[in-house]
């Protein structure tokens, strides 16, 4: 089979040509995607009507989720029916042979007949979406704490009530909702909140969707009880629910949540990391009977499943957010040096100045200016800005929060996925604006908006919560990200500054002091008077009060001072007392 990569070249084909496009859009990792490419695009007849009446493209989902976000069909594999300028006709998931050859059959006699109609009605369907963009719609009501409220009852309404997460079919953890869970808890007191996080990792962790073996998640299952995984494996969901058990940890004790992260942890070190580069591959392939051995010794005699070498940026950024927090809660230095080895490689290597971090590297950079990426690479550098106090990564933070606001923000607010480009064919001529992805974006602004003292990052961050306040409530419990970043307006974080020499060991106490225990909404910074000379003035805070106390840590909300103190011991009440005030 002659497939092409998506490409001007391979539309231009297809109007000389006067034929369709067959986009399959496929994972590296899925079973069935590898399925549908070595049987049954095998198969002679699909082969012949293929070459003959087709443009064939494929795209890996993960390589570019610009395509997957706008051809795919609610899974993988898809098989989208494109005309010669890239407009959707119709989809399809996976096909047999014989339902595949009757689609392709009727698909180009279809297009041969009616072309002309179609372009008329895709031309018409263009219009009419630029007459709504230009006419604007209703102004979006504004934020309120109703929001946060709303989306709280419909976590709960939505949940499993006896295996915990959500969703009776294919069942996902959500880590976005057990967050917001924990923080709703943590501010009201709601024990069913509180419940449903145990339930469900408890529920998680003992079902099949969890490997006991190597450690990590599968990564959905198919079954309410968490049983009949699809057994591929993905750093980007494994560090969310990493982040997830440590923090369970830290709020309950419980140590099965602990054994479970160090699982993660295991399984993400011995199979996804690069030792040479020092970031984390994509995922590892699913294997069922590998996944079914019972014992390690088992499954080193039958050999592991391939991984996907792929560096993506923004998988890689989560994971780095997710280390920095093991670093602190699991004690442990060496996941903070990983985390930072890993961030200065994405920053480095995949950050450009003037077309913002790449999606993905194979030994070269691909896809720059996705919002997904700018986002989590954002949130990631203001997290290593808490964790480490070192003030190295306000540069790179303030630069890539400036270019995303410059080249993605839309003019009714928000940031689109992709960067504007004048050349841009089929789906990519319209930009997206996730609400998701706007929201991991809007809360790292507050967060950065809060270590720099610059009020324009939270005043961006409000508008971009704000254009989504008319339509959050369709998405159901999806929306938990974006509740939380909302949340994050109406209830302001416990900012922990602690003043001193950086190299100082009680400016460093200080520090574990206020990241180690379990705070919903907190932002700890450390001002060098010295070495931060602008920015600690711009704090108003005062400096070092003799050489027998060289660091203090002072607590507050939003303009508001609440607490001092120079004692380690004491400084995690004084934040919980404030958290909970």
């Amino acid at each position: 089979m002659r497939w092409l990569d998506w490409s001007e070249d391979a539309f231009a084909e297809a109007r000389a040509r006067g034929v369709p496009v067959l986009l399959f859009v496929r994972a590296a990792w899925c079973r069935f995607s590898k399925e549908l490419a070595r049987q049954v695009f095998a198969d002679p007849r699909v082969v012949k009507l293929v070459q003959e009446r087709f443009v064939a493209l494929q795209v890996d989902k993960d390589r570019r989720p610009d395509l997957d976000a706008r051809y795919s069909k609610g899974g993988w594999p898809t098989l989208a029916w494109l005309d010669d300028t890239g407009e959707l006709l119709a989809a399809d998931t996976y096909l047999e042979a014989d339902e595949l050859v009757a689609r392709l059959q009727l698909v180009s006699d279809y297009y041969a007949k009616h072309r002309d109609l179609i372009r008329l009605r895709i031309r018409e369907l263009e219009e009419r979406r630029k007459e709504e963009e230009g006419a604007g719609g209703p102004r979006s009501p504004s934020l309120s704490p109703e929001i946060v409220d709303h989306v709280a009852r419909v976590v709960l309404e939505n949940a499993d009530p006896q295996w915990g997460g959500w969703g009776r079919e294919h069942k996902f953890p959500n880590t976005e909702a057990l967050d917001f869970a924990l923080i709703r808890w943590s501010q009201t007191g709601d024990q069913a909140m509180l419940q449903l996080v145990r339930r469900t990792l408890r529920c998680m962790q003992e079902g099949e969707i969890h490997d006991k073996v190597e450690g990590g998640f599968y990564r959905y299952a198919t079954q309410p009880d968490w049983s009949g995984p699809n057994h591929e494996k993905m750093l980007d969901s494994n560090a969310q629910r990493l982040h997830v058990y440590l923090e369970a940890h830290q709020v309950f004790g419980d140590e099965s949540y602990r054994a479970t992260a160090e699982g993660i942890l295991r399984w993400m070190h011995a199979t996804l990391l690069d030792p040479e580069r020092r970031v984390f591959r994509g995922s590892q392939d699913a294997n069922p009977a590998y996944a079914r051995l019972a014992t390690l010794e088992q499954r080193t005699q039958a050999g592991a499943p391939p991984c996907d070498p792929t560096i993506f940026a923004n998988w890689n950024a989560i994971a780095v957010s997710s280390l920095l927090k093991a670093s602190m809660v699991l004690r442990e230095p060496k996941y903070r040096e990983q985390a930072l080895a890993t961030l200065d490689f994405v920053v480095e290597e995949m950050f450009d100045a003037r077309r913002g971090v790449h999606h993905y590297w194979d030994g070269i950079d691909h896809l720059p200016g996705l919002l997904s990426d700018q986002a989590y690479v954002l949130r990631a550098l203001v997290d290593a800005l808490q964790y480490t106090g070192e003030s190295r990564y306000f540069a790179p933070a303030k630069k890539l929060a400036e270019w995303t606001i410059e080249n993605l923000q839309s003019p009714t607010g928000g940031f689109y996925d992709t960067p504007h480009d004048p050349g841009a064919y089929g789906g990519l001529r319209r930009r997206n604006r996730s609400i998701l992805e706007n929201a991991v974006m809007a809360e790292a602004l507050l967060r950065l908006a809060s270590l720099s003292r610059e009020d324009d990052f939270a005043d961006t961050a409000r508008a971009t919560l704000e254009s989504f306040a008319s339509d959050y409530k369709r998405y159901g419990h999806f929306v938990a990200g974006y509740a939380r970043a909302v949340d994050l307006l109406f209830h302001e974080p416990v900012h922990v500054t602690i003043v001193g020499p950086r190299a100082s060991e009680l400016v460093r106490a200080l520090a574990e002091a206020a990241l180690r225990p379990y705070v919903a909404s907190r932002i700890v910074q450390v001002l060098d008077p010295v070495q931060d000379k602008e920015l600690f003035e711009r704090s108003g805070l005062p400096g070092p009060r003799s050489l027998f106390e060289p660091a203090r840590a002072y607590v507050q909300r939003g303009r508001g001072s609440l607490a001092e103190t120079a004692d380690p011991n004491r400084l995690p009440s004084l934040m919980t007392r404030v958290e909970r005030g």
